[in-house]
């Protein structure tokens, strides 16, 4: 269609997303719709092998900082684009990912929203510079080839929309001339040639004014420059010392920042926790931080590039350079180190809050039975509940064990456990847990009746959410409280998923971490932990179900309605005639959902029903019907998995299918082992240097861990007490819920601080 037409074609290429008939418009009615369809079919065309090879630059870069083979990081983004989710593709596509894990497919998920955040910077960037007309197609290149963020906002800050810096207001004065020539760094005299550029109009009185403004350019021009940004960002990086100082007037009020009131060390060495820890400082306005490497060699690194000789001119560019730094680049490349150590911080923290919280989720659960469950309190009351295997609240009532009314509560106890037929007793760990515990204890109750003290935190905030008024309109928030800690006894898992995971209490600074980022580790954590286990169809509560995989709130609340309406779910084909359950979320959910006692045997199972024949298949080669061979484990140890291999199902599924086969609907979690404190410890004044006693830990963290011994606070194991040998994670050593034998290393009543030691 001609050169000329080729040329606006290709200038056009990459900015134009309109109509054909807008192309027209824009190219002045220059070709005719006809020629303008061609266009559109190359434009097309074109922009879609482009496409393609952005998607091939995505993969490899993925590849390349995910250290995963290129065809599987490809396999992996080509899923989650098809609608795919991280639990879905973990557990039953395992062929096309190399059984890749959900942290490994969640780390490709998460670069490759980076790269497209920094694509879409790119894009930002090259609109503005169009609509400046400052665009040119060397800047555009240097601009799409920017591997990262820093670099790419580097190369920008030349050309960033700018407020009135002294450097513009010198431009504005005529000075950018005299600015080139001390740039040259000739033989010249700085004040001669300063003369000729003194104007009374434009406030230029004499020749320090001249000089001053062009030394205020080239302190900009240094300060724009990438490849010296580059060089003193990398200083910072390996070199820079974060300092803290304590406000003068706020010393009273900041006493539990004490530790940093002139506190420094390398930034880019210090731990997470203390970095949020100063930070928290600085945002209350009780501590001053300074991020900075030595000035002396920061400054000199830029002379060494800028100042080419010793003549008068260089002096000037010398001075130019420290204003550069001290005014300019510092406190710029300062602002960014911040901002890097905070998000480094945040990642772990986020992290240690996250492995946490999945260690809660996935605490051993009691499993169906009978609970009468107690709220303590002292003057209040103690509220009890007496819940079905369902968990299904039959009775509540008000006991007085800890006032005068102990006999009567006595009596209400004993009749409640033996009209429910009573199997566990839930005690919450909160005020008057431990006395109500002791009160329990000394009831008589039959021995196969455990008491089990539960821990309650957040359950107050169910207590008091929609949630909760929700599933009990008619009752008050101490009867809500009571039914969420009987329940977390049966099931923590499907308890504490209405519950926001920032409120179950297993993380610190919580509070000053990045939001979103926090929001999506910990939704990853509870989805991860939800279809591990899986999910019973039947009775899950809608909560549960949104966070199976390939369901969302509004396909939870019409599952609940459906099995209502309709009574239970006899199979797993009824899940498609749940409103807005299509085929592709049944594809993705299926699997993870359970129908316990179902006619036919594999609905009961992790195995997905996309695999149902190859089973079937398996029971009709050994002769057996599914039931027999799902009950007879030689049978299904002693199958060649080789034969059932087909295009789409490979070994790893197969293999799957094996252990499922072997243990259908198997629970992932370890069994529930009640644990007891030490019935002489109630309170803190009760410890003693020396003691050993049996705890359970409450919170991981950084520097160690916190544990619970029964004297309502947590007791600390510093990371170098935690064993015999050095830890650098105290991950290695401790999960949340873990029982463990500590020490009391040390008691400081009047801070509420116990040292505690599991060497």
């Amino acid at each position: 269609i001609g050169e000329k037409a080729g040329k606006i074609i290709w200038q056009a290429h990459g900015s134009f997303w309109g109509t054909c008939s807008d192309f027209y418009r824009l190219t002045d009615s220059l070709f005719s719709l006809d020629v303008i369809d061609q266009f559109y079919f190359i434009h097309k065309f074109y922009t879609k092998r482009l496409d393609t090879k952005m998607s091939m630059n995505t993969t490899k870069i993925i590849s390349k900082e995910s250290g995963i083979k290129e065809s599987w990081v490809e396999n992996v983004i080509d899923l989650l684009e098809k609608g795919s989710t991280i639990p879905f593709i973990a557990r039953y596509r395992k062929e096309m990912t190399d059984s890749m894990d959900e942290v490994k497919i969640s780390q490709i998920r998460d670069i490759k929203e980076q790269l497209k955040a920094l694509s879409d910077r790119k894009t930002a960037i090259l609109k503005s510079l169009k609509e400046r007309d400052l665009f040119t197609e060397g800047l555009a290149a240097k601009i799409k080839d920017a591997p990262s963020l820093s670099v790419l906002e580097d190369i920008y800050e030349k050309y960033r929309p700018k407020k009135r810096t002294r450097a513009l207001i010198a431009k504005e004065k005529g000075l950018e001339g005299l600015a080139i020539l001390l740039l040259n760094q000739s033989q010249l005299d700085p004040q001669m040639a300063a003369k000729k550029y003194i104007d009374i109009e434009k406030k230029v009185n004499n020749v320090e004014d001249a000089l001053s403004g062009a030394r205020d350019i080239v302190a900009e021009m240094i300060s724009e420059d990438a490849n010296l940004r580059a060089s003193i960002r990398r200083l910072f990086l390996d070199t820079a010392v974060i300092a803290s100082k304590v406000k003068k007037s706020r010393k009273e009020e900041g006493l539990k920042y004490k530790d940093y009131f002139d506190w420094q060390e390398p930034a880019f060495k210090t731990p997470s926790h203390r970095l949020l820890a100063m930070f928290r400082g600085k945002n209350e306005s009780i501590l001053s931080i300074r991020i900075l490497p030595d000035e002396k060699a920061a400054c000199n690194l830029i002379e060494n590039r800028v100042v080419k000789n010793s003549s008068l001119a260089a002096k000037q560019i010398a001075l130019a350079v420290k204003d550069s730094y001290k005014r300019l680049l510092s406190k710029s490349i300062e602002t960014e180190c911040f901002k890097k150590l905070k998000e480094n911080a945040d990642i772990k923290a986020v992290q240690v809050f996250a492995d946490n919280t999945k260690a809660l989720l996935l605490s051993p659960p009691l499993g169906q039975h009978r609970v009468l469950a107690i709220d303590p309190g002292f003057r209040t009351g103690c509220k009890v509940v007496c819940l079905n295997r369902q968990g299904q609240l039959l009775h509540h009532d008000v006991i007085y064990p800890h006032v005068a009314d102990s006999a009567k509560a006595k009596q209400k106890i004993q009749t409640l456990v033996g009209k429910y037929k009573i199997e566990a007793i839930a005690i919450g760990n909160g005020t008057a847990g431990r006395e109500t515990q002791g009160f329990i204890s000394e009831l008589g109750l039959e021995s196969g009746i455990q008491i089990v003290m539960v821990d309650e935190s957040g359950a107050s905030i169910y207590s008091a959410s929609k949630i909760a008024r929700d599933e009990f309109p008619d009752h008050d928030i101490t009867v809500r409280g009571a039914v969420s800690i009987g329940r977390r006894l049966m099931d923590p898992l499907a308890e504490l998923v209405k519950l926001d995971p920032k409120s179950i209490g297993v993380g610190q600074y919580q509070h000053d971490v990045d939001p979103g980022l926090l929001a999506t580790s910990l939704d990853d954590g509870v989805v991860f932990c939800v279809n591990q286990v899986g999910v019973e169809a039947n009775t899950a509560s809608k909560e549960l179900l949104s966070y199976v995989a390939g369901l969302n709130k509004t396909i939870a609340q019409n599952m609940v309605i459906f099995r209502d309406e309709n009574g239970p779910f006899k199979n797993r084909k009824a899940f498609l005639k749940v409103p807005r359950l299509g085929p592709k979320a049944f594809e993705q959910a299926a699997g993870f959902l359970r129908i316990h006692d179902a006619g036919y045997p594999l609905d009961s199972s992790g195995v997905h029903p996309e695999a149902y024949k190859i089973v079937e298949k398996m029971a009709k080669d050994v002769g057996v019907s599914l039931n027999d061979l799902m009950q007879n484990k030689q049978k299904v140890t002693a199958l060649d998995l080789q034969k059932y291999m087909t295009q789409t199902i490979g070994l790893p599924t197969l293999k799957d299918i094996q252990k499922e086969l072997l243990s259908p609907g198997r629970d992932p979690r370890k069994q529930f082992e009640n644990i007891a404190f030490d019935d002489a410890v109630h309170e803190i004044k009760d410890l003693i240097v020396g003691m050993k006693l049996p705890g359970i830990v409450t919170n991981v963290t950084a520097f160690g861990a916190f544990v619970d011994i029964g004297v309502h606070q947590d007791g600390l194991v510093h990371i170098s007490q935690l064993a015999d040998r050095f830890i650098k994670d105290p991950n290695q050593i401790v999960t949340v819920r873990q029982k463990v034998l500590v020490t009391v290393l040390d008691v400081d009543i009047k801070r509420k601080r116990i040292s505690l030691s599991m060497k």
